[in-house]
């Protein structure tokens, strides 16, 4: 996702980001078709794969709210998500976590901290910034 903090997410990023990060439960992307069939029964309204595809690249971009609270309710995320730029910013920020736990080794990561001290926390999140300001390029800071 985009990484600007006051930076406005597309409809089509949003959708894009649920079927990267919500998936089944073994890993695996859930299909145009399922998600557009899971919506069509909440509404009872058309609501096809081909449909949802273009929302989800773009091609359209002018969805009806009942398809918004559809596909909320799909991926179960607060409707506000597609609505209201700061929750969905939230909510893009919990994604990204999410997805990022997927990874073995940020969880192994993760998990080994659970049981240190908050001055060990403290010390594990210095060290992360370093490497991040490293590896982005910045200079060091102090």
């Amino acid at each position: 996702m985009a990484g600007g903090e006051t930076e406005a997410t597309s409809l089509a990023e949003k959708i894009d980001a649920l079927f990267r990060v919500v998936c089944r439960p073994n890993r695996e992307q859930y299909s145009h078709e399922e998600v557009a069939r899971a919506c069509r029964e909440a509404t009872g309204e058309s609501f096809s794969a081909t449909y949802l595809w273009q929302l989800r690249t773009g091609r359209r971009d002018n969805p009806t709210k009942r398809h918004l609270e559809a596909l909320a309710q799909f991926f179960q995320v607060p409707v506000g998500y597609f609505f209201d730029d700061a929750q969905g910013a939230e909510i893009a920020r919990e994604l990204e976590f999410l997805g990022a736990l997927r990874d073995a080794g940020v969880r192994s990561v993760a998990l080994r901290v659970v049981g240190l001290s908050p001055e060990g926390v403290d010390t594990i999140s210095d060290m992360i910034n370093v490497i991040a300001r490293r590896e982005r390029g910045d200079a060091p800071s102090g």
